[in-house]
């Protein structure tokens, strides 16, 4: 395969930039007044989602604005859900709500086979990105990982102690084991159709990994990454996917080696020192300014930008944040990281 020649995608392929790429996930977001008013043509965050011309369009606008080395689908982990079956709403301040999946009785409510009639939009809004987008710019696609998305499917909602999904989880594994199935499944077609459309890498989205155990994490969170990426890599064997899995700490060594992601994300709390002689060296991270600092800005921001600039300079590194960017985010502050970032030498 010929070397890519985008900023991005050479960081993923494991070169050393002097200056890394950057881009940050929620990128496009209510932070953005522009966003504000493309969601209020739009009307629901659902018909945002699946209406490919609005996608795109709010998918571009920080791209206007801030130039980001890469653009992410503009999208939602939960279409898959609601693509396999299940009823999903967004309620004005409540967030996501589904009707909950509690035990192995209600996976019959889910069809693999159905999942494009739904999503068919979803793809012809990537298709529209690769045409729109800047030629130096990568388009990333992505999706939930199982335990993620199931973690929604079995609570109904966000939850503080995800109760109700490790009692399905660790009560009955093998009931369990079925929904996993179903959503690697689900996630490797999903993510296929990403590519064929266009996408030019893969960001899988673990957001709530840290609340397993140890036996947990292997098998809910690795043993799924581990097959989504083996499904995607016989058919594209040079498409560079990234494993986020938020809160994993000391397990990210083993979610490096046993998953097969080209890379690693990284929250605000791993210590990059110990990111920077453990985990650099296997392969390209991605990371990891607390978004706050996008709030409180000033010289505490650029600081704190610099300090892991510093620390992960000597790998292969793709600056972004620890987490999604709030919707308190100043603009401004977004545009004095990207310009601090472009001349650090």
């Amino acid at each position: 395969m010929p070397k890519p020649n985008k900023t991005f995608l050479r960081a993923l392929a494991g070169e050393i930039l002097p200056v890394p790429p950057i881009w940050l996930m929620r990128q496009a977001g209510r932070y953005l007044p522009e966003y504000r008013a493309t969601r209020s043509e739009a009307g629901s965050f659902l018909d945002l989602c699946y209406n490919p011309d609005l996608a795109c369009e709010v998918t571009l606008q920080p791209l206007r604005r801030y130039d980001f080395d890469a653009a992410i689908l503009f999208s939602d982990i939960l279409v898959i859900p609601q693509a396999l079956g299940q009823h999903l709403a967004f309620k004005q301040g409540e967030g996501p709500q589904l009707e909950a999946i509690r035990d192995a009785s209600g996976l019959g409510i889910l069809n693999v086979d159905r999942i494009h009639d739904t999503l068919g939009p979803v793809y012809e809004t990537v298709a529209k990105l690769s045409a729109s987008i800047p030629s130096h710019t990568s388009l990333i696609g992505f999706a939930g990982a199982p335990w993620t998305v199931a973690t929604y499917m079995v609570e109904g909602k966000g939850s503080k102690d995800f109760a109700n999904i490790r009692r399905f989880a660790y009560g009955d594994p093998d009931g369990f084991s079925r929904l996993i199935d179903i959503l690697v499944e689900a996630t490797t077609q999903y993510l296929l159709k990403q590519v064929e459309a266009g996408a030019e890498c893969i960001q899988l989205f673990e957001t709530w990994g840290g609340v397993l155990s140890e036996n947990g994490f292997e098998r809910w969170v690795i043993e799924p990454t581990k097959k989504i990426v083996a499904n995607l890599k016989v058919v594209h064997p040079d498409l560079p996917v990234i494993g986020f899995p938020r809160g994993a700490g000391l397990h990210l060594i083993d979610f490096k080696q046993q998953t097969g992601v080209d890379a690693v994300g990284l929250d605000s709390g791993v210590p990059l020192k110990w990111v920077a002689k453990k985990l650099q060296p296997l392969g390209p991270v991605q990371g990891n300014l607390d978004p706050m600092y996008l709030i409180t800005g000033g010289d505490e921001m650029i600081d704190e930008t610099r300090r892991i600039l510093d620390v992960l300079r000597d790998g292969p590194f793709i600056f972004n944040l620890g987490h999604g960017i709030t919707p308190e985010t100043s603009p401004e502050n977004v545009g004095k990281l990207v310009d601090f970032i472009r001349n650090y030498r």
